[in-house]
């Protein structure tokens, strides 16, 4: 979970490839080529290709009805568990016992941010995040930790590709300040109605290294978002700690 890198330019083709494991990964069904092709909206023999030098490498697995699901080869990437993972992992536990809501563990991907983890509510109604799938940095509350605490060239060119009007970009400016400044980044309702969420960076000495998220609806969060910051911010701070412990 790495920080946006300040004048990074996108490579088709790792987009493409990056972009065939996402949509296999979030997929509820094994997918058909067609299916891939149509979601990556490339030519078919570039993704012909692509699709068949993953299943040749192990990174996604050919079924024998010619449909296609992840491999073997991806659990090698991500089956080291360290201490901060299972910090993260129990922190993430305890804020979910504590308010019953969904707790989530987001990353920065590019532009986007990406939920990696997530513990719901057992409320009826609750807040239900995709694994894995892409959203815009912004207005979402992790998004706005990220951006906030990004290296500020990042974000400036970030502000001029999103935003077309000046009084646009101060105005978002002046809530990435805030959110520099208290620590937490509020979602009240601006990506979905009813949506409350509050978000708290995780920080391996000056980078952020993911972001906690605890969101639910809006009549639920009334009367408990001062007490959900507090807890949120101490749960970030206490994996943040295990981060730097590590050896």
């Amino acid at each position: 979970m790495e920080q946006a890198v300040a004048g990074a330019n996108e490579h088709r083709t790792v987009s493409r490839v990056t972009g065939i494991l996402e949509f296999v990964a979030r997929s509820e069904r094994r997918v058909r080529m067609a299916d891939i092709v149509k979601e990556l909206e490339a030519p078919r023999s570039s993704v012909h290709g692509l699709v068949h030098g993953l299943v040749s490498t192990g990174y996604l697995h050919a079924t024998d009805d010619g449909r296609y699901t992840m491999g073997a080869a991806i659990g090698a990437l991500i089956m080291h568990k360290s201490a901060a993972d299972k910090a993260v992992r129990e922190a993430m536990a305890s804020l979910n016992l504590e308010f019953d809501e969904t707790v989530a563990l987001v990353a920065v991907a590019g532009d986007s941010i990406v939920t990696t983890d997530a513990i719901e509510s057992s409320m009826a109604i609750r807040y239900h995040p995709t694994l894995g799938l892409r959203r815009p940095l912004y207005p979402t509350s992790a998004g706005k930790c990220f951006l906030a605490n990004a290296a500020s060239n990042y974000r400036e060119k970030y502000l001029e590709r999103t935003f077309t009007r000046t009084s646009d970009r101060d105005r978002v400016r002046d809530e990435l300040l805030a959110v520099m400044r208290d620590g937490f980044a509020v979602n009240r309702g601006d990506t979905l109605p009813d949506l409350h969420a509050v978000s708290v960076p995780i920080f391996d000495g000056p980078s952020v290294t993911g972001v906690v998220t605890v969101a639910g609806p809006s009549s639920r969060f009334a009367q408990k978002q001062n007490d959900v910051v507090n807890e949120v911010c101490a749960a970030a701070d206490r994996v943040g700690r295990a981060q730097q412990t590590e050896v």
